[in-house]
């Protein structure tokens, strides 16, 4: 029986209790995010993802810290597109920062258009598609979130991103950002102290172009691996991959010796694939810029000690989540338009069984118009990867079909074997885009 003197004290529970708990929601602050984002590596690259040779120790404890998504992949396999949708959350053909660079105008050379008026003409409208389709930094403003850009940055000055703080004024890929992680890490260091001074909730871009070429190790790092490959241009390319484990390391040490591990999410990815041709040094066939998963695939780990449990997952992760489950972290419900998924959100990731990507020309073909830079669309159900090519673009291609299950490398064509199968995933490839 309850009593009169309980009736009172389970009334004033009642009452006191919610207030209690908006009390501590309210001095609970949103937790600081630091973005790390390889430039141009495999996604097998690591001692983590199985690697024989190449030592990442730092990023293999980030792993093992992290919930780590080994099947990881892009949504494009070039780097502008890439970023772009990490920081908007949006398909290419949505956001419309389909390309590198403008298209080249007719009887211009390469070289004489990218010091012209027409190619800095036609970056305006690309940072214009950007502050269109909304950025994270923008989005987490309402928070009270200060935002710092370092690194590769496409779209003029780091500002067209909605970053509060900025290295990249405006040069084509990055400018003064790209001193970042191979020169130096101080500025990353000073924005965290300013954040803190503040009082200020943080995001940190940290995009160096590591372990992209130029590919200039120290010295140090290169001899570990002169003599396990017989390709120095191979063996520069692994120093690389264990310069930039190094910057990475040195960041997650800052943050963590400072005290503010417990509430700083990192999420690490890479913004596309690279495969070192052993003689000439640059890009294999197989990789940056093509419909493969040697261009598309990378893994992908957010760490937040006590919110999120480490963990290997089997299940499908693609760079247009980033935005969703970032702005649920911190307390803001994405908007409805974002395609993506909260990585963080188990039920929702295991039941998804698709994802989808497409890949488009270096340069734009129309700056307003995104099918008429399109290459190939792709996209993975299951274990079965299906490309479709673009007929304009690419028409001498066909449509390719692997078991990614028994043929992670892609070579063995299953699309003519396989009739059926190539039907009912085109049906599903053309209901999320047909251009």
């Amino acid at each position: 029986m309850i009593t009169p003197p309980m009736r009172y004290l389970l009334l004033a529970l009642f009452l006191i209790l919610p207030v209690a708990a908006l009390r501590a929601a309210a001095v609970t602050p949103p937790p600081n995010i630091v973005l790390i984002v390889s430039d141009d590596q495999l996604w097998s690259d690591y001692g983590f993802m199985g690697h024989p040779v190449v030592q990442t120790p730092n990023l293999d404890r980030l792993a093992k810290e992290s919930l780590t998504f080994k099947r990881g992949y892009d949504v494009s396999s070039l780097c502008c597109p890439s970023l772009a949708t990490m920081i908007t959350g949006q398909y290419p053909h949505a956001h419309k920062v389909t390309s590198n660079d403008p298209p080249i105008p007719a009887g211009m050379t390469p070289r004489e258009f990218n010091t012209s008026p027409a190619f800095d003409a036609g970056r305006d409208v690309m940072s214009r598609h950007l502050a269109s389709a909304g950025t994270l930094p923008t989005m987490l403003k309402q928070k009270g979130y200060l935002s710092l850009q370092t690194g590769k940055w496409w779209l003029k000055s780091y500002t067209n991103g909605g970053f509060t703080h900025g290295m990249t004024k405006g040069g084509r890929h990055g400018d003064v950002g790209l001193e970042i992680g191979r020169k130096t890490m101080q500025p990353i260091y000073d924005f965290i102290t300013e954040a803190r001074t503040a009082k200020k909730p943080f995001l940190v871009w940290y995009a160096p172009m590591m372990p992209h070429d130029p590919h200039t190790p120290p010295e140090r790092l290169l001899a570990k691996y002169r003599e396990k490959t017989p390709s120095l241009p191979v063996a520069k390319y692994w120093a690389m991959i264990e310069w930039f484990d190094e910057t990475c390391g040195e960041l997650i040490k800052h943050i963590d010796d400072a005290g503010l591990k417990e509430n700083t999410i990192f999420v690490y990815l890479s913004d596309n694939g690279w495969i070192t041709h052993p003689v000439t040094g640059r890009f294999d066939a197989k990789s940056k810029q093509s419909q493969y998963d040697g261009g598309l695939r990378t893994p992908i780990m957010v760490r937040w000690p006590g919110k999120v449990k480490p963990a290997m997952s089997p299940d499908l992760a693609q760079a247009i989540d980033l935005v969703p489950t970032l702005l649920t972290a911190a307390g803001i419900a994405p908007a409805k338009n974002l395609p993506g998924l909260n990585l963080l959100d188990p039920v929702a990731v295991a039941a998804r069984k698709t994802i989808y990507g497409e890949c488009f020309t270096h340069n734009f073909v129309d700056l307003e118009v995104p099918a008429s830079s399109l290459r190939w669309r792709w996209m993975i159900d299951g274990q079965m990867k299906l490309i479709v090519p673009d007929k304009t673009n690419q028409p001498k291609d066909g449509v390719e079909l692997y078991n990614l299950a028994t043929d992670p490398t892609e070579e063995k064509n299953l699309a003519a074997a396989e009739p059926a199968k190539v039907k009912s995933l085109t049906a599903k490839l053309d209901a999320w885009w047909k251009p």
